[in-house]
């Protein structure tokens, strides 16, 4: 963990096992349903196979992607996902599937715009907090637009109706607005109001409700709305240990509904074992921790809240799929990121990983060992882009750009020049020149009309501290030979 790319290397490790994992799952759980409905087992096999090929190329543009540009066209993409989740629930164009208007079915690929919004609205939400913590933001700042920008799209996901999406969305506002320090009774507040508006959606709608009464009474409907939790506890403890091996699961014959997408965690249970969930858990643990040391080293304030709202994202959704599936919490419909089945979710969980790779290699540790030639074997296989260096602008607003090279001290005082920073009082220094006018007086401005007497001598002499009464030698720390021959600020006090 001490080398400067360690955690580059492991955001992609983890990003490519549990890709893996997931083809692996999905081929298993899936392969019978697909022979009885298509006559072929790699059906949903092929098309996730497809997906995530397109999530590792989205996952390589990312990694070349300047933090400069990714800001810049982080709210056109986010205002294309808000028109995207408008046109899907108008009837026609958006296609009706399990309850849920929230696809579009394009040449028999489907697309749910959705988890495309959950993406733009985390890179969006964290440049417009960056952007203003550097201004000292109030209260209000903080929370318009991005507040009344996540109510609108809570609002059109609510519509189709995907509880699921609903809940991922919460938690990234939720993130977004504690790593940007909202204040603690605030974000109480806002915590609150949100659990109230979960409590309300779910005791709204008959499925919803229905699923809440199944969690606190099982046993009240075995063979009805409970059947789909008693069957994956069923799996789990039938895999035991050691597991039933790969490819051995009873449940995936038609005993465990969506097995391959919200329940696959039941199927890793039984044919893999207790071993086989656990480093399942284990993956998203270590992804946890690497993630928040890619955000703590993060000197990018914009890096740093997107990087800590996706893995806190990415966490939670996994959270909430295996606490459902084990019984902990009510099924709500999240998948298991990457492991899962479903085209648009793996596509743009692979896209997250990208961007925290991408912040991975903008460390200050690693961009010094890749523009030292570090880069190593994979970077070099890949021609990775160097990153730039984050500068930090005078208005306080993030920026990025090449290293700055440092600057040029005053010999005589082992400081750096006033003319080109600004003073310790806050003032622009603007150049020498300026200030020397201001206290030169009537003579330095005599001197300057005056270029036909000797003027660029009379200039010169007009700079020194002889022509300045009004100068000490502590202000102007040019060495002058004074009347006694002598050097130094001692012959200028004589």
């Amino acid at each position: 963990m001490a080398r400067p790319l360690a955690s580059f290397h492991l955001v992609v490790t983890i990003a490519v096992l549990l890709t893996v994992l997931g083809l692996v799952m999905v081929l298993s759980s899936s392969s019978v349903g697909m022979v009885a409905v298509a006559d072929s087992a790699y059906g949903l096999f092929t098309s996730q196979v497809v997906f995530a090929a397109l999530g590792m190329i989205i996952f390589y543009v990312t990694l070349q992607v300047p933090v400069r540009l990714l800001r810049r066209l982080s709210f056109p993409a986010f205002a294309v996902s808000v028109v995207l989740l408008v046109l899907v629930l108008i009837p026609g164009i958006g296609t009706m599937s399990q309850g849920t208007r929230g696809w579009f079915v394009i040449g028999g690929v489907s697309l749910q715009p959705s988890e495309i919004a959950k993406i733009t609205f985390a890179v969006w939400g964290a440049h417009l907090l960056a952007s203003r913590r550097g201004d000292h933001a109030t209260l209000k700042e903080m929370l318009v637009p991005l507040v009344p920008a996540a109510l609108l799209v809570t609002g059109l996901i609510v519509l189709q109706p995907d509880l699921g999406t609903t809940v991922s969305l919460a938690i990234i506002v939720l993130a977004l607005l504690w790593f940007a320090g909202l204040p603690l009774r605030v974000f109480l507040g806002i915590v609150g109001t949100a659990v109230t508006g979960a409590v309300i959606l779910a005791l709204t709608a008959g499925y919803r409700s229905a699923r809440v009464r199944a969690f606190f009474n099982p046993a009240e409907d075995p063979q009805g709305i409970g059947y789909q939790a008693r069957q994956a506890k069923f799996s789990l403890a039938d895999g035991g240990i050691w597991g039933r091996g790969l490819g051995q699961s009873r449940a995936k014959w038609n005993y465990l509904p969506n097995a391959h997408n919200d329940f696959i965690f039941a199927i890793i249970g039984e044919e893999l074992g207790f071993l086989g969930g656990a480093a399942v858990i284990g993956l998203f643990g270590l992804f946890a921790y690497v993630g928040l040391r890619i955000a703590m080293r993060s000197v990018d304030p914009f890096l740093r809240l997107l990087v800590a709202t996706a893995t806190t994202w990415i966490i939670g959704q996994a959270f909430i799929n295996i606490g459902y599936v084990v019984g902990l919490l009510p099924v709500t419909g999240l998948q298991l990121p990457l492991v899962s089945a479903g085209g648009t979710s793996t596509a743009t969980t692979l896209l997250m990983f990208g961007l925290i790779a991408n912040a991975a290699r903008h460390e200050p540790e690693a961009i010094a060992a890749l523009h030292a030639g570090q880069d190593g074997r994979f970077a070099r296989l890949l021609r990775l882009r160097k990153p730039e260096a984050y500068l930090s602008g005078r208005d306080g607003r993030a920026r990025a750009g090449a290293p700055r090279a440092p600057r040029p001290r005053d010999e005589t005082r082992g400081a750096a020049p006033r003319g080109g920073g600004r003073d310790r009082g806050g003032r622009d220094g603007g150049c020498l020149e300026r200030s020397e006018r201001a206290r030169g007086g009537a003579t330095s401005n005599r001197a300057r009309r005056e270029p036909d007497r000797g003027g660029a001598e009379r200039i010169r002499r007009a700079r020194t501290p002889q022509d300045q009464p009004g100068r000490s030698a502590r202000q102007n720390p040019t060495r002058t030979r004074g009347g006694n021959g002598r050097t130094g600020e001692r012959g200028n006090r004589r």
